[in-house]
């Protein structure tokens, strides 16, 4: 039988995903707790790194217009990239990327449509548990105040105003959210997939996957339930409009991980169906 592994590169990725997700049904049944406070890490790390991306963009703002706000930008959204590098090495659980890792299983039959669900909601809810965490403390001092906290309300004012534009506007949100999952698990990819060794390039890869949805304007759910969470305990918050906003970011973040990621490669390197041609084909051959 020849080897497959030039045909079906992305079997190590395959392999170590699933491994994951052995780990993750293990942990959020009979570690629920422990599942939730490594989710509620992941959210404290995204909020912590969000105020930072706003307090550097208000920093540049301080010097001036026109080109120092596009330094800032990219200086904001390089720093925002390292959110998704802590949280890797800090082993905590993000939704995002485990809407990529239950649908490889749910390819696989390696898991249930129940116990995928348990995980993505625990985790989403362990994530917001994070983010109200954080949310408190800053509502007890005086981070949101100041050019950061106009940054803030800049940055929720902005996330809600699709929805002036209709169903225009909700298309646009709904492809952002799209694209920004798809970065993000495509830097999982490149960490996962066993062929990059070396710490020092998956930090590269993981900060660029973040860096493009930050500076470009993709819509991150957890992202964005954080700084939400933030806005509310802080400046106030439109609870309807915002609930509506996740609610399509949360359905496009798992289209663009999920499907476009985590289904599209279980498809391209599953060999199942290969093989047994393979054996079909030598069968015939020994008749």
């Amino acid at each position: 039988m020849s080897d497959t592994s030039r045909l079906f590169p992305g079997k190590q990725f395959i392999s170590t995903v699933l491994d994951a997700l052995e780990t993750k049904t293990a942990m959020s049944g009979g570690l629920a707790r422990v599942y939730l406070m490594r989710a509620a890490m992941a959210g404290v790390i995204i909020g912590v790194m969000y105020l930072t991306t706003f307090a550097v963009n208000a920093a540049f703002e301080s010097v001036g217009d026109g080109d120092w706000l596009n330094v800032g930008k990219i200086v904001g959204s390089m720093v925002f990239g390292f959110a998704l590098v802590f949280i890797y090495y800090s082993k905590s659980e993000l939704l995002t990327s485990n809407m990529m890792i239950v649908s490889i299983g749910a390819y696989y039959r390696r898991t249930t449509p129940l116990k995928s669900l348990r995980i993505l909601l625990m985790c989403y809810g362990g994530n917001f548990i994070g983010g109200l965490a954080l949310a408190i403390m800053v509502a007890g001092s005086s981070m949101a105040d100041g050019a950061m906290g106009a940054q803030l309300d800049a940055a929720v004012e902005h996330k809600l105003e699709y929805f002036d534009h209709g169903l225009a506007g909700m298309s646009d949100l709904f492809m952002r959210a799209v694209l920004c999952n798809f970065m993000i698990n495509l830097g999982m990819l490149l960490v996962y997939n066993g062929v990059i060794k070396e710490d020092l390039t998956k930090i590269v890869a993981m900060v660029m996957s973040v860096f493009v949805f930050a500076f470009v304007g993709f819509e991150h759910s957890v992202a964005n339930t954080v700084v939400f969470t933030v806005s509310a305990l802080t400046h106030g918050l439109d609870y309807g409009l915002a609930l509506a906003q996740l609610g399509i970011v949360l359905l496009g973040n798992f289209v663009g991980g999920g499907l476009l990621i985590g289904w599209y490669y279980a498809y391209a390197n599953d060999d199942r169906r290969y093989l047994r041609k393979q054996l079909a084909r030598h069968a015939d051959d020994g008749e």
